[in-house]
């Protein structure tokens, strides 16, 4: 039941709560670049759908300082996530060093599969053969009012990417900090039977 309902010493929640918030300001400031970005590619991503989604926030910025503003509404929660989750092992399991250089590694096998991804949503994006049937992203355009279809396509291609690249990039960065553990944990063991 560990998994469900962990036990978390005290004297270790500090750390992954720190970690925890160091990934959600490092996803933020990539969820503005990604934006800002993807903002240049197609504003009516933003304008026409997006801006609606967030219009809870909007307090009336510019819109590049809106598109940040998504920014960092979209992803400081994935950092937080991704974060939390990859210290709940290296905490610990590790010494403190040790535990942050693994904790950082393991966000940046994330941020580089959400940017990969990215970037192969991009291409895919852009491959028209490759776009699912353009009847139902033109019933979308009808609807929101796009007029530049095949960029508000890409754009949405590559947030879509994104997510499930930052997805995939935590599971393989998991995976891999919870092999570092067990080989930290059979190397423990073996020094201790060691006379």
């Amino acid at each position: 039941m560990d998994i469900f309902y962990p036990k978390i010493p005290l004297a270790q929640l500090p750390a992954m709560i720190g970690y925890a918030g160091a990934g959600a300001v490092l996803a933020g400031l990539y969820g503005i670049v990604h934006d800002e970005i993807t903002y240049s590619i197609s504003p009516e991503y933003f304008t026409r759908l997006k801006f609606f989604q967030f219009d809870y926030a909007d307090f009336g910025l510019p819109p590049r300082l809106f598109v940040a503003e998504i920014g960092v509404l979209a992803t400081w929660w994935v950092g937080f996530f991704a974060a939390w989750f990859l210290a709940r092992i290296t905490v610990p399991a590790f010494p403190p060093r040790v535990a942050l250089r693994h904790t950082m590694r393991g966000f940046a096998v994330v941020f580089l599969f959400g940017l990969g991804a990215a970037i192969v949503g991009f291409v895919l994006g852009v491959v028209p053969g490759f776009r699912s049937d353009d009847a139902a992203w033109k019933d979308l355009a009808l609807a929101l009012g796009v007029s530049d279809l095949p960029a508000f396509v890409r754009v949405a291609y590559i947030h879509n990417a994104s997510y499930l690249g930052g997805l995939i990039g935590l599971i393989v960065a998991i995976a891999h900090v919870w092999r570092l553990k067990r080989v930290a944990v059979t190397e423990n063991r073996r020094i201790e039977r060691t006379p």
